[in-house]
């Protein structure tokens, strides 16, 4: 009797799960495609502004859906919360200082880095994933997910080792991209353990999260000596220059809230791989995009750090079932 109604929920929860992973991709290759525009084709060297921006809009964003939740709360839906409540700043900060990290060593790779290498030079998230869940967790990895992570490694340092001869090659992007994986696997993890303060909410989440990140990047950007090359910037009054701001912006609200709910449905390690699997279609679009020509080793690369997570996610999912079917028979006993 109960067999269809469970079938037929799982559908819906793959379907769903499926429709987030979807919506993940698709907001995310868009947003890489639109920061490159910012960060390397304005003639502005101020990544952090840029950045900064991005997060002030989501934090307008959010901030007018709030206040017209309560004036409209029969058009409007948004979770209720204050962002400059102490308790709430002592739980969710350390979040967000993750966050700001996060984001700002991505545009910082995104902007030394072509679109096509960003996939490479960011693909360590799977193997920080590993070595932070065991230093911070007590989690060891099976034999079997260890050599997984050599093999991504391995991929990684041949994709280096084959861009380093091309002139597009920056190091310090590089760099950047490798501590872009340390920062958003660490992301990852602490965004389960932070949203049971904020009642399971994505939206609160997000919200203050880009509240505390609009505060931490200002200090960041006086530091960078952004400030003057903002002002000095010939076209910093021009209608076009705000338009496209903004439509980045936009993209970075959408981005950080389509991640931070694919977390939600799925799980660190799923939004990891899926990140990882979107970035190979990327490279795939930004090589016909931009008619670069790579050679055959540099590919194969990205096809070992691709096998390399596939295989990882496929190890990891065995061992689950192995112990949820040993839980189920101790249970049982």
């Amino acid at each position: 009797m109960y067999q269809p109604i469970e079938k037929e929920s799982l559908l819906v929860k793959y379907f769903r799960i499926a429709g987030v992973v979807a919506l993940y991709w698709f907001v995310s290759i868009v947003t890489v495609f639109v920061n490159k525009a910012l960060l390397s084709g304005l003639n502005l060297d101020a990544p952090l502004f840029v950045t900064w921006y991005q997060v002030l809009t989501t934090t307008t964003i959010c901030f007018t859906m709030s206040k017209l939740s309560k004036r409209f709360p029969n058009h409007v839906s948004f979770p209720e919360g204050n962002p400059f409540d102490r308790d709430t700043i002592r739980k969710v900060l350390p979040l967000s200082i993750l966050f700001t990290a996060m984001i700002a060593t991505n545009n910082l790779c995104l902007k030394y880095v072509g679109v096509a290498f960003y996939y490479v030079g960011r693909s360590l998230t799977t193997v920080f994933n590993v070595i932070l869940t065991y230093t911070f967790l007590g989690q060891r990895t099976s034999y079997k997910a260890t050599l997984c992570c050599v093999l991504i490694i391995l991929g990684f340092w041949i994709g280096v080792d084959q861009e380093s001869l091309t002139e597009s090659f920056s190091l310090v992007g590089t760099v950047f991209g490798v501590l872009g994986s340390l920062s958003l696997s660490l992301y990852s993890i602490y965004t389960k353990r932070t949203l049971q303060f904020v009642k399971q909410e994505v939206w609160l989440l997000s919200y203050y999260n880009n509240v505390y990140s609009a505060v931490l990047f200002l200090p960041l950007m006086v530091l960078n000596g952004e400030v003057r090359e903002v002002l000095n910037f010939e076209h910093l009054f021009t209608p076009w220059f705000w338009g496209a701001m903004t439509v980045g912006g936009l993209c970075g609200f959408a981005i950080g809230f389509v991640t931070t709910l694919q977390i939600k449905v799925t799980s660190p390690l799923t939004h990891n791989i899926s990140g990882t699997a979107k970035a190979c279609a990327q490279t795939v679009i930004a090589t016909s995009w931009f008619h670069e020509s790579k050679s055959l080793l540099w590919w194969i690369s990205n096809g070992i750090v691709l096998l390399g997570s596939a295989l990882y996610t496929r190890v990891k999912q065995v061992e689950m079932d192995k112990k949820h079917r040993e839980d189920t028979n101790n249970q049982k006993v």
